[in-house]
């Protein structure tokens, strides 16, 4: 495998960039090509030629393409050096010989000369070291966040979504957690690019009428690009987070429907298997009474899981609404689910149904078997109130009291054919309640008949018979 050419970057030569034998103060020459300066050095000879090419190769690779297109201008400054040393400076750099500031001057505008060279240039050594060892750290940092996100974004791709509800669970928090930890990198890289840019333009912020020079523009100019690079990466991952991040959720919110499905399936499924052994209609009133509490029973059982059921089939919709990607999937269970329900209901309407015919017949019965003869006396009459209220009383404990009550308590759910039974039943129920207040109102009559009391007729006087006062019938002492 090749290995990558890394160019070089500030920190592998900080050293010699240090010993300040060469510099790229931002100076511009009249055709705009960047200024290269070797300030006086002693020991200039010295410099290993390895130092050397670094140093211009480092230097030369700093400005724009479009400024390098031009050619770069050496400055070297030998006025205090011995011929020697200007010959060694000469086998390294073809250049044209000048005996003063003033000629150079001639060459190369003052405002682009530092000061060492008779130039109004403000050159800070040290800072562009700073600047430069920060914007490249900068570009390294993000080259490496870079390469993080990539890497995250391969792993989350190549994962298989798994199976289980649990196991799902897991992945999307270990997926946000890595996720909210690059964000966070993101975010405190984008605040370092802020503050090293704010620092870069600093000179020109502070003072108005301080420009920055081409060298620091092109800092500034560095500095934008990588923030610009960071913002669409950030965007990018943001982006391809969303989408992985849905399909995630969309996985979760399946496997919470499917589990869900299967615990109300479940229910349901044993709710009507229990419907099914009810098969017993009832031969008395007893046992039509029976009946009905267990049919009742069975009613509020079942209450709980059509609720869930029926709330699961709207989630069940929502999904579909909302353009899940297991569409097929779900609205089929959605449908399974209202036929579910719809049969329990159904099937307990119907049963219904047949009770309340038994409560009726029952009833029927019951007037029947009360002998007019027994109701000539008031024990007889109450007794015969007592079986009636007692029966009534049952209709009102299994919701038969109310015929329109019970037919609206199905009656959105219910089709058309067992809503025309239940029509038939109700006003079979109503017809029974009737005679039943009927006949209790008579006994009532004649309850009130016996009960009434002999009111006493006051006699005529000369009816009256003659009662002899105690005290007048007395005889009198003798004297």
């Amino acid at each position: 495998m090749q290995q990558e050419i890394r160019p070089v970057v500030a920190v592998d030569i900080i050293e010699q960039l240090h010993r300040q034998f060469a510099i790229l103060s931002g100076g511009r020459g009249k055709d705009g090509a960047p200024i290269i300066t070797f300030p006086a050095f002693v020991g200039f000879k010295h410099i290993a030629n390895e130092d050397f090419l670094n140093v211009m190769t480092y230097l030369t690779s700093i400005p724009s393409v479009e400024a390098a297109s031009i050619g770069f201008i050496i400055v070297i400054d030998r006025r205090r050096d011995k011929w020697s040393s200007i010959k060694a400076s000469l086998t390294r750099i073809s250049i044209i010989m000048l005996n003063s500031a003033s000629d150079l001057h001639g060459y190369i505008d003052k405002s682009q000369l530092t000061e060492d060279l008779g130039g109004t240039l403000e050159y800070r050594h040290s800072q562009w070291i700073n600047h430069r060892t920060a914007i490249e750290n900068f570009a390294l940092t993000l080259k490496t966040t870079a390469q993080m996100l990539q890497a995250f974004g391969a792993f989350l791709a190549a994962t298989e979504l798994p199976r289980s509800l649990p196991s799902t669970e897991e992945l999307l928090m270990s997926c946000t957690r890595q996720r909210d930890k690059l964000q966070e990198e993101l975010k405190l890289l984008g605040k370092q690019g802020a503050t090293l840019l704010s620092c870069i333009q600093e000179p020109a912020t502070k003072n108005p009428t301080s420009k920055l020079n081409p060298n620091e523009l092109e800092n500034v100019a560095t500095m934008e690009r990588l923030l610009i690079q960071l913002d669409e990466t950030e965007r990018a991952f943001s982006q391809f987070w969303s989408e992985h991040l849905l399909q995630l959720n969309q996985c979760l919110q399946l496997q919470h429907f499917e589990h869900n499905f299967c615990e109300v399936k479940r229910a349901l499924d044993g709710l009507l298997a229990e419907q099914a052994e009810f098969t017993d209609l009832g031969d008395s009133a007893i046992c039509v009474e029976q009946l009905l509490k267990e049919h009742k029973k069975l009613e509020g059982k079942g209450q709980e899981p059509l609720e869930k059921a029926q709330l699961l089939a709207v989630t069940g919709e929502q999904l579909v609404q909302s353009q899940h990607s297991a569409v097929d999937s779900i609205r089929p269970r959605c449908v399974e689910l209202q036929h579910l329900c719809d049969d329990f209901i159904n099937e307990n309407k119907k049963k219904c149904d047949i009770l309340g015919n038994q409560w009726c017949e029952a009833g029927i019965y019951l007037l029947a078997s009360q002998a007019v003869d027994k109701c000539q006396s008031r024990e007889g009459v109450d007794i015969a109130l007592h079986d009636i209220e007692a029966f009534l009383g049952t209709a009102e404990e299994y919701q038969l009291s109310s015929s329109k009550e019970f037919y609206n308590q199905f009656e959105l759910m219910l089709p058309l054919d067992v809503k025309a039974k239940a029509q038939k039943v109700l006003q079979k129920l109503g017809d029974v309640q009737e005679i039943f207040h009927k006949r209790q109102m008579s006994l009532m009559k004649l309850a009130a008949r016996q009960t009434r009391p002999v009111q006493p007729v006051a006699p005529h006087p000369e009816s009256s018979p003659k009662w002899v006062s105690l005290k007048t019938s007395q005889p009198s002492a003798l004297g």
